[in-house]
C-alpha cells in the first residue's frame, strides 16, 4: 500500500510540474483549414513518438482559456496582438514560443489592376471592426494611397488618416461582405480567409500584396502558444522545430496559394 501513494504522489508532482507524462500533445486551432499544415507536422514529429491531436474550436475566445486550464497543450490560431490582449486582460499564464506566419490582407479589385490605378474620389471598402480595418489602413498607407498620423497605433481609424492625396472614400463594412462589393468599390482590403473562401488566389490575385515589412512591431505575427510553466519543455520545441519546416513554407504557398507568408 506505501508503494502505491508514494507512486500516485509521484505521478501528482510530475503533472503539477508542468512535465508531460506522455509524449501525446493536444493543439488547439480555429476551424480545419489549417489541418493539412499540422497533417505535415504530424508527420514529422511521429518519428519522435510524439503523437498530435487536433482540437477545433469555432470561437477565437476559447484556446487560450482552454490552454490556461489545461485542457489542451498549445495553441495556433492568433496574432500577438490579439495574444497580448487576452494575456493583459486576462491574466492568462501563458507564453508565445515561436513565430508562424503573416496571415496576408491584400487589396483586390475587379475594376482596375494596380493601386497606381485609383483615381480621385474613389471608394475603398475596408473592415469595419477595429482590428482589422486599423490593419487595412496600415495596408493602404504600404500601398501608397493614404498616410496614418502615427504608424506605431495598433489600431488606426478613419480619422487618424492625415493625408488623403485622393480624397478617398472608405466604406466601412462587415468583413465578411467585402467580397461583395468588389463590383462597386475601385478596390478592397480582404483578410486572407475571406479570400480564399471567396475563390480568389492571393498570390495571383492581389493588386497589392502585404508585407511584414508594412508594419512596425511584430503585431500581426501568428504565434503558437504554450503554458508558461512549459515553455521550454522539449516534446513542444520539436513541435515548433518541425512547423517551422520548408515542408510547411510549400503548403503555404501551395494550399494557401501565399496567403500565409513564413516569419521565420
Amino acid at each position: 500500500m506505501k508503494k502505491i501513494i508514494i507512486f500516485f504522489i509521484s505521478a501528482i508532482l510530475l503533472i503539477s510540474c508542468g512535465e508531460k507524462s506522455d509524449n501525446k500533445v493536444r493543439i488547439g486551432i480555429i476551424g480545419d483549414s489549417d489541418r493539412v499544415i499540422w497533417q505535415e507536422v504530424k508527420n514529422k514529429v511521429s518519428a519522435d513518438g510524439i503523437e498530435i491531436e487536433l482540437i477545433t474550436f469555432a470561437d477565437y475566445l476559447l484556446p487560450n482559456q482552454a490552454l490556461n486550464d489545461g485542457d489542451i497543450d498549445l495553441n495556433a490560431f492568433q496574432h500577438h496582438a490579439f495574444f497580448d490582449n487576452e494575456i493583459k486582460t486576462k491574466d492568462y499564464k501563458l507564453t508565445a514560443i515561436a513565430d508562424t506566419c503573416l496571415a496576408a490582407m491584400n487589396i483586390y479589385s475587379q475594376n482596375i489592376s494596380n493601386v497606381s490605378e485609383v483615381k480621385n474620389g474613389d471608394k475603398i471598402a475596408i473592415p469595419n471592426d477595429p482590428s482589422n480595418g486599423g490593419r487595412a489602413l496600415k495596408v493602404l498607407e504600404a500601398a501608397g494611397l493614404i498616410n496614418i498620423r502615427d504608424r506605431s497605433i495598433a489600431n488606426p481609424s478613419v480619422s487618424d488618416i492625415i493625408d488623403n492625396p485622393l480624397n478617398l472614400n472608405i466604406v466601412e463594412v462587415d468583413a465578411g461582405s467585402i467580397y461583395s462589393l468588389l463590383p462597386d468599390v475601385a478596390c478592397a482590403v480582404i483578410n486572407c480567409n475571406f479570400a480564399l473562401s471567396f475563390g480568389l488566389n492571393p498570390s495571383q490575385d492581389a493588386i497589392f500584396e502585404d508585407n511584414p515589412a508594412n508594419y512596425s512591431g511584430n503585431g500581426y505575427i501568428n504565434v503558437i502558444v504554450a503554458r508558461t510553466e512549459d515553455k521550454d519543455n522539449e516534446t513542444l520545441k520539436k513541435i515548433v522545430e518541425a512547423y517551422q519546416s520548408d515542408e510547411v513554407k510549400q503548403i503555404y504557398a501551395t494550399d494557401f496559394k501565399g496567403a500565409y507568408i513564413a516569419v521565420w
